[in-house]
């Protein structure tokens, strides 16, 4: 124990708990959550309800809850969260926030919206696997993200392979 009383944590790489994203009713749009903290979908629910009822009409960018530390930021009709542990680093968390709001306001050409969201689910799930992975922070330059998610979608899923010449 240090002379304070409290205990070192040991660093972790694993730094976010959970990334997902609400509609201006609460409702989940996309969600991943990289540990057993809420290991039921009715709990994740619950949470993500909860955490919408405290956040949705504040205008901070913060907040702590049930032990969770929790970045957030709104656009039009959506609200971006990423959720850490409440040892984490609050800066770490705002990048990857910051990188995720960004890459998608790129891929959706600055639309950042519920409809052009609906329309791009799946681009959004390849910004959110490029930036976070298992809840290690893999990315956090939005230009690197779209990159790489722009080169995963352009690769055809069945090259076209030459053909053998026939010979008669």
């Amino acid at each position: 124990m240090d002379p304070a009383g409290q205990l070192f944590q040991e660093p972790s790489l694993y730094t976010v708990k959970a990334v997902f994203i609400l509609d201006n009713d609460g409702q989940r749009l996309l969600a991943k959550y990289y540990d057993d903290t809420f290991p039921s979908m009715k709990e994740q629910k619950a949470f993500e309800k909860n955490v919408f009822n405290k956040t949705h009409k504040t205008d901070s960018e913060i907040a702590f809850l049930e032990g969770l530390t929790i970045v957030y930021k709104s656009s039009i009709d959506l609200f971006f969260y990423v959720v850490g542990s409440s040892h984490e680093n609050e800066l770490m968390l705002m990048a990857v926030l910051t990188c995720l709001f960004d890459s998608l306001n790129h891929m959706l050409r600055k639309n950042v919206e519920k409809r052009s969201l609906l329309d791009n689910m799946d681009g959004a799930f390849l910004v959110v696997d490029e930036i976070v992975d298992g809840g290690v922070i893999l990315e956090s330059d939005p230009q690197q993200v779209i990159q790489n998610v722009n080169f995963r979608i352009d690769i055809p899923r069945y090259p076209e392979r030459p053909r053998a010449a026939c010979n008669k």
